[in-house]
């Protein structure tokens, strides 16, 4: 039986992703689509539901996005979401112009009780607001459902035709009643019953594997993190010794992290399977040689991964698949999407144009991050590997600014170390969503032992966050921090100055690069 879906359709904005990501928390699939996305394409894929992103656009303007009008004559319910909400009035016959007062930031709007968006919210409610335009007035066919002093159409509804719109933001957590918002419009507005379901997504993920691989071998890209762990194991239960998993160690890792992930999946590990692992430190440095910018480097690193994952391909025998842990947001990230691209990742938008494999398997390609360790815990994988800190493809690649060394990689290795060891202890580690040193570029002078030094700066970052798509800078305390300063500048040769990076997900991405 196919799943239930929901489409959300990407109009540019930044919490495209977290929609989708709300949607799911109600157990209820949901996909981000470009915009663009044909009438044709969608009546294929059966939505429940549709729901229209924000964006950085006047609805007005002459290059807007738009949709096709009859897409509100389809007869599945759609939910408009600020420029989205904008777009629903402009098309249907409302009035859009730029509003008198900009709402950014928390805003107490009033709301219709009766409306079927708006069961169980309270009369008052505290929203995210984020626009300069405004719907003036609705179309005349449409029911204000809610309001705030400067803005007379903060809601509205056909409830007739399953149209629904929101000037503000229920996807961010600053909305206080959004997810019991997007609950309404997915099960009283769309009808669905919930049959998104972690043990259901591993049984039947499993089940295709074993059909897609029959009898042919498989290459794992295995990395020991998070994402490449969960499929290899999954892997490893649909197909048994038909899989070899090949760690790569480009040099680029945390720490001692190359032999604590040989130890943990290699031959005395606790996993049933073929372990090669290639060091590749020097090859990884001599490619990486004078390139300083980000995009690059992930792009050289990513193509990199595949040459080595070919060349162990040629020394195990015919190899008909290679499998990698690319997750959802990796996917929307590198740009597939109607938004821009944020970053490539090494295994989608790095991915070289000519792969010698017969296919690639992407068994987490459909899952954020949280759903991808609950994944592992329903495959039975150890609570200390399901919760590992998450680490980028690219390694320490992306948080060494600049040029990438050996003893710039050193420098960021030793540093991270110290920074994840007082953490601990402080046991201020638990409820951080990531956290990690990254090596800055800049060099300043500073003063040890009664002489001049001119070294580099570490950058220390700790992040807060439940879906990795929006985050804040932690408040580590002050004690703690200075202990790290103190253990990195005294322990780490060639480092005089440590900063702590306070800037959230957006403006700054999660990694430091």
């Amino acid at each position: 039986m196919e799943r239930e879906l929901v489409i959300v359709l990407d109009f540019g904005g930044q919490y495209n992703q977290l929609i989708a990501r709300r949607v799911r928390e109600c157990n209820v699939y949901c996909e981000v689509h470009p915009c663009t996305l044909s009438l044709e394409k969608i009546r294929e894929m059966h939505p429940k539901g549709i729901i229209f992103t924000g964006g950085p656009n006047s609805v007005y303007g002459e290059d807007s996005p738009r949709c096709p009008k009859e897409m509100f004559e389809m007869g599945i319910p759609i939910l408009g979401i600020c420029y989205g909400s904008q777009l629903m009035a402009y098309m249907l016959g409302g009035s859009v112009k730029t509003a008198p007062v900009s709402e950014y930031g928390k805003t107490e709007v009033d709301v219709d009780t009766a409306s079927p968006i708006f069961e169980n919210v309270s009369e008052k409610t505290i929203c995210w607001m984020s626009h300069t335009d405004y719907i003036e007035s609705a179309p005349t066919d449409f029911k204000v459902t809610a309001h705030t002093p400067v803005c007379p159409v903060a809601g509205m509804e056909n409830a007739g035709k399953k149209l629904y719109a929101v000037q503000f933001h229920p996807e961010v957590m600053h909305t206080q009643e959004g997810k019991q918002m997007l609950s309404n419009f997915v099960y009283n507005v769309c009808g669905c019953s919930g049959d998104w379901k972690m043990d259901s997504f591993v049984e039947t993920t499993i089940r295709q594997i074993r059909e897609k691989v029959g009898g042919g071998k498989v290459l794992c890209a295995l990395s020991g993190g998070v994402d490449s762990s969960v499929a290899a194991v999954l892997l490893s239960k649909a197909v048994g010794k038909q899989l070899t998993c090949v760690f790569v160690d480009h040099g680029l890792l945390r720490k001692n992290e190359g032999d604590e992930v040989e130890s943990v999946f290699g031959p005395e590990g606790q996993y049933d399977l073929n372990f090669v692992r290639v060091n590749a430190q020097e090859r990884f440095y001599g490619k990486l040689a004078g390139v300083t910018d980000p995009e690059k480097k992930r792009k050289i690193i990513g193509e990199e991964f595949i040459r080595v994952f070919e060349e162990e391909a040629k020394k195990i025998g015919a190899v008909d698949f290679l499998v990698q842990g690319t997750i959802y947001p990796d996917v929307i990230e590198s740009g597939l999407g109607k938004s821009a691209v944020i970053k490539s990742h090494h295994n989608v938008g790095g991915l070289p144009d000519c792969v010698d494999f017969k296919e690639i398997i992407e068994p987490l390609r459909l899952l954020f991050k949280d759903e991808v360790r609950r994944a592992g815990l329903e495959l039975g994988i150890p609570d200390y590997l399901v919760y590992r800190q998450p680490f980028p493809g690219p390694g320490l690649g992306v948080r060494i600014v600049g040029e990438v060394t050996a003893d710039k990689v050193r420098i960021v290795q030793d540093a991270d170390a110290i920074y994840r060891e007082e953490l601990a202890k402080a046991g201020c580690d638990k409820g951080l969503g990531q956290y990690f040193a990254a090596l800055t570029n800049m060099r300043s002078v500073g003063v040890m032992g009664d002489e001049r030094t001119y070294d580099y700066a570490v950058a220390l970052r700790a992040v807060i966050t439940s879906d990795f798509m929006t985050a804040e800078a932690a408040e580590i305390p002050f004690e703690v921090l200075s202990k790290v300063m103190n253990r990195v500048i005294n322990e780490v040769k060639g480092v005089n100055r440590v900063l702590y990076d306070l800037t959230s997900k957006p403006p700054g991405t999660i990694e430091f690069e």
